[in-house]
């Protein structure tokens, strides 16, 4: 190996974003990382959303899924508290109806 062209090799500290370090070798003193195997849903078995700059959150609102049961229960509380005795309807998924090639048939 040449002499004085390889970086130096040093401990370094690992910190992940959910508080969990520990310490490995490397080129560089410190690193900040944004999963660790103490938080990733491989190693855990927990399903965990890894969201970037609100990518989750803005599918979730774009296609309406999310916290549905959250919002009913938001409108119940409202319906509630002005003395409604009626309950806000529940959006339900449209019922498609199957048709068989076979009607054609007499």
């Amino acid at each position: 190996m040449k002499e004085k062209i390889h970086p130096k090799y040093v401990d370094c500290v690992v910190t992940c974003a959910c508080g969990n370090t520990f310490t490995t070798r490397s080129t560089v003193e410190q690193m900040n990382i944004e999963i660790c195997g103490a938080c990733h849903p491989f190693f855990t078995g927990k399903q965990k959303f890894v969201d970037t700059a609100g990518r989750v959150e803005k599918f979730q609102k774009r296609y309406g899924w999310g916290n549905k049961k959250e919002e009913a229960a938001k409108a119940r509380a409202e319906a509630e508290a002005k003395g409604d005795a009626e309950k806000p309807q529940e959006t339900k998924p449209a019922e498609t109806k199957e048709t068989s090639g076979d009607s054609a048939e007499s």
